[in-house]
């Protein structure tokens, strides 16, 4: 992206193709959609395109920036002592709000969690429970936000590709058990 995010005209024109991508990709997988495709369906030029990103994958993720915010936040609302058995609301909300575009959330990130969008999620994750942990005054923080973000990207991962069998309540209670537990685990 190269114009500046406050610009209007910007913002609009990346929401346009944002929008036509998921509209596609509720269509047809990532792989068989074409720029030619996306810019006539979000009404834009070619050059417009480019002007804003670099290829498709490129507006995938940023079309799949929210569900990395929404992961990260999900992940983040508690205060004080966290449940060890009930997740949060808001995290197993995130695990249903994912089937509508599962698609093109497996072809973003891939099993273990790499790809383009295991990497935003995982840095976003590490860098929010760094600031926690620094902010509670809890110890390792750099090792547990690292082990935090690892875990909670490779295991969404893998049960967006079917390794992990369970239903979104089910996985939201999963995680976030290995999340307290990653947590509380006492360090020499």
């Amino acid at each position: 992206m190269t114009d500046p995010q406050g610009d209007p005209r910007a913002v609009r024109t990346r929401s346009k193709l944002r929008r036509a991508l998921l509209d596609e990709c509720a269509q047809r997988p990532l792989a068989e959609i074409s720029v030619a495709a996306l810019v006539r369906r979000a009404g834009v030029g070619r050059a417009t395109f480019y002007l804003h990103y670099a290829d498709l994958e490129a507006l995938a993720v940023d079309a799949c920036a929210d569900v990395v915010r929404d992961a990260v936040d999900a992940l983040h609302a508690w205060r004080g002592t966290p449940d060890p058995v009930t997740p949060p609301l808001p995290l197993i909300d995130f695990f249903t709000g994912l089937t509508p575009h599962a698609g093109l959330y497996k072809a973003l990130l891939s099993p273990g969690g790499g790809g383009p969008l295991g990497r935003v999620l995982h840095r976003d994750l590490r860098a929010r429970s760094r600031t926690e942990r620094s902010l509670a005054g809890a110890p390792e923080p750099d090792l547990i936000a690292s082990a935090v973000a690892a875990t909670f990207t490779g295991v969404l991962a893998d049960w967006l590709h079917g390794l992990v069998p369970a239903g979104p309540d089910t996985i939201a209670r999963r995680v976030w058990h290995l999340l307290v537990t990653l947590h509380r685990t006492p360090l020499p």
